[in-house]
């Protein structure tokens, strides 16, 4: 009986310090940013979430730098309220198929600037791209800095092939490529917001007056579901002898409507929020559209679905509020 009580005290005490260690691994592996989900199909568009679950030292994350490896091509980021957000574009190495458009230069890095994401929290930076050209089986790295003011921590350091990552201080976040149906097609057309150019797409929606202005061809984009952003575009014509601004936008399909606008300069594209609006020129037309000014719907409550309709305010300085009914076209705009 006594050596049945001595073995439960040390299998007890045992059992508590394996659990203490696993405890104490789990959380030290999860310190690291990685991928919410860590696999992805062969020749898919997927969202990739990296989870960054602190900041560098207690100090609060500012700034999100994330490399993209050569297979991950069409690379689309989704914007975040309070960040500013750049895409690096450059060279692939390899050519590549999209949708019979032969695509040789992309988006290479991403950068989600001058946030505030306190020690305290965790948060998700999302960046929508495509799978292609890789093996089953393979790891694609997606080495990521993460700056906190003057600190700077990186994720970067990768295993030697067949090597292990487990001991590394510092990894890198990897996706991890799996074997997976070739249907002839992926799935862009419901994927998340559309950061590019649509080319000939022909927007729907009714031309609503408001003084000397004309509001015509609104419409959103289709977004995934749990995807906490879309965007919204229409055209303004000012047809009379004054100025006008579009000063702020609210609709009751988001908690916050912003105003953005999409420059792009030297390989570098930057968008940022216009808290001052957008200026309307007497006898001028200015077009909110794919990668130039666009609405951008914060927090918002059901997904964007084609086929449905989203209602938005327009606040202008001169000619008042103006009610516009915007029609939800696929994530391609078509």
């Amino acid at each position: 009986m006594k050596a049945i009580k001595k073995f439960g005290k040390t299998f007890g005490k045992s059992f508590g310090l394996a659990a203490l260690l696993s405890v104490t691994a789990l959380a030290s592996a999860e310190a690291h940013v990685t991928f919410l989900d860590r696999e992805a199909k062969q020749e898919s568009t997927i969202l990739a979430a990296l989870q960054v679950p602190h900041g560098c030292d207690g100090k609060a994350t500012t700034e999100v730098r994330v490399k993209l490896p050569e297979g991950f091509v069409f690379a689309k980021p989704q914007p975040k309220a309070g960040w500013e957000l750049e895409v690096i574009k450059g060279d692939y190495q390899k050519t590549y198929d999209n949708h019979g458009d032969k695509v040789k230069t992309g988006a290479i890095e991403v950068r989600w600037k001058n946030g505030n994401l306190s020690d305290d929290f965790y948060d998700t930076f999302v960046i929508q791209g495509k799978v292609s050209g890789v093996e089953a089986d393979t790891s694609l790295a997606f080495p990521v800095t993460q700056m906190c003011g003057d600190t700077v921590a990186a994720w970067d350091q990768v295993a030697k092939e067949g090597g292990d990552a487990h001991g590394m201080k510092s990894p890198a976040p990897l996706l991890k490529v799996v074997a997976g149906e070739d249907h002839g097609h992926d799935h862009d057309d419901m994927a998340g917001m559309d950061m590019s150019g649509m080319g000939g797409a022909a927007p729907a929606g009714e031309t609503v007056k408001a003084g000397d202005l004309e509001v015509s061809g609104g419409f959103a984009k289709a977004m995934l579901p749990g995807q906490p952003v879309g965007g919204g575009f229409f055209t303004v014509k000012n047809n009379g002898q004054a100025d006008d601004r579009l000063v702020s936008v609210s609709s009751p399909a988001a908690g916050e409507v912003q105003i953005h606008e999409m420059v792009t300069k030297d390989n570098v594209m930057r968008m940022r929020q216009l808290k001052d609006g957008i200026a309307i020129g007497a006898g001028e037309t200015v077009k909110l559209e794919p990668g130039n000014l666009h609405l951008m719907f914060q927090k918002v409550k059901t997904p964007f679905k084609q086929g449905d309709t989203v209602s938005v305010t327009l606040t202008f300085e001169k000619a008042g509020k103006v009610d516009l009914v915007l029609q939800i076209l696929s994530a391609q705009g078509k």
